[in-house]
């Protein structure tokens, strides 16, 4: 067993894991350094050329053979998030909190486990805003966390998308095994109608949440609320100025382990 070990910015790590996965992986652990940036270690049974990564120092270590798999399933230990959830692998027993809503995971290669900041904060924001009955648009849908967890607060219907083949295959899965019935499709927030929702989550990237949140106003109902997630503290101010400049007012700022949310509501009129 060899680990490629990697230097990289926390914007470019997803893209890397990805990369990396198709290559043949077998496994990542992640270290977050002082300045910032991410150690990654992937674990690959037979070493390759690795010219390609040499921005980001990568060299070669021998390691111990592994068992991802047992590795993996203990490391998810379930945990509470908000007022409402309880998060919890969908192979672990623990009972539900008197109180909680149990949201089950499974963890892949789509974005979303629930134990990330930036979904954590997207999801406390939902408990808040989101009523029973209303309808839920998921931009960025990645593993459908948040679809799913839009379906336990009782939103009426639920829209879900994202650009990403493999997310979508993701959520579509997880959103089928937990029972929950959502228009999920391949695609962003052009697809939907004017309108169309009462509460818009977007925990996408900082790019991303600027270029699209003309789309988000659009699509949100008068007095309709988003959260804005998925970029580093940082960038409020660039986020919160795109929000403001398609109509969205900001109401709240959130930051958590170097992450960032803020919540808007589109004007009333």
């Amino acid at each position: 067993m060899q680990a490629l070990i990697l230097e990289t910015s926390p914007e470019e790590k997803d893209r890397l894991v990805a990369e990396l996965w198709e290559r043949g992986a077998t496994g990542f652990i992640e270290h977050e350094e002082l300045s910032g940036r991410i150690l990654l270690e992937a674990f690959f049974r037979e070493p390759f050329p690795i010219d390609v990564y040499a921005a980001w120092n990568a060299r070669w270590e021998p390691v111990e053979e592994v068992n991802w798999v047992r590795l993996t399933m203990e490391s998810f230990a379930p945990i509470e998030v908000g007022e409402r959830f309880f998060i919890v692998p969908d192979w672990r027993d623990e009972p539900t909190p008197p109180g909680r809503l149990r949201l089950e995971i499974r963890p892949g290669l789509a974005l979303g486990t629930g134990y990330h900041p930036t979904t954590q904060m997207c999801l406390e924001a939902m408990e808040r805003r989101l009523g029973a009955g209303q309808v839920f648009f998921d931009l960025g849908a990645g593993s459908g966390i948040l679809a799913q967890a839009a379906a336990l607060l009782g939103a009426g219907r639920i829209i879900a998308c994202d650009i990403d083949t493999q997310a979508v295959e993701a959520a579509q899965e997880n959103l089928a095994r937990a029972g929950v019935a959502a228009l999920l499709f391949q695609g962003s927030a052009d697809a939907v109608a004017d309108q169309a929702a009462h509460f818009v989550a977007a925990n996408v990237s900082p790019g991303a949440a600027v270029a699209l949140a003309a789309e988000i106003a659009r699509v949100l109902r008068p007095g309709g609320f988003a959260v804005l997630s998925g970029f580093e503290p940082n960038r409020i101010d660039e986020v919160a100025s795109a929000a403001r400049a398609a109509g969205l007012e900001p109401l709240e700022t959130t930051a958590r382990d170097g992450w960032a949310a803020i919540l808007v509501r589109r004007s009333s009129s």
